[in-house]
């Protein structure tokens, strides 16, 4: 199964509009998914910033990952004590999606970062993922 939202999710995701301030923050992390084959990926990435619900980070190396792709984050473990970072982020790994590829490096020509939207409730106590979009994962 590719780990894509389907449209209908997409159309529903990209109403969802910001609701959390947005703070200037660099930490390390890594990103993880399935490619269109099925074989595990990761990449490293460093926070450009964060809200409650996004986040945009920059690839340590080249990387292509399609809009909408479904991707898991996770801030290193000696970050995660950041005060300035959204709890599901401290928690350890969360469930993401690509909702916006940043321009492209003309030398390389792959994407210079990607926002991600956090796929849990900001006010929930607990870290679980948004029905609608988990049944799409």
């Amino acid at each position: 199964m590719n780990p894509t939202l389907s449209s209908k999710s997409a159309a529903a995701f990209l109403r969802y509009h910001r609701t959390g301030e947005r703070r200037a923050l660099r930490v390390p992390g890594r990103l993880t998914w399935r490619d269109a084959g099925g074989a595990l990926r990761f990449v490293s990435v460093m926070t450009r910033d964060v809200s409650d619900v996004d986040v945009f980070v920059e690839c340590q190396v080249p990387a292509s990952i399609p809009q909408f792709r479904l991707v898991h984050l996770q801030i290193e473990k000696s970050a995660r004590g950041n005060s300035d970072l959204p709890r599901a982020l401290q928690q350890g790994k969360v469930l993401t999606a690509i909702y916006r590829v940043g321009p492209c490096k003309q030398t390389t020509g792959t994407p210079e970062g990607y926002a991600l939207r956090l796929l849990v409730e900001p006010a929930a106590s607990a870290l679980v993922a948004r029905p609608a979009i988990a049944a799409a994962h």
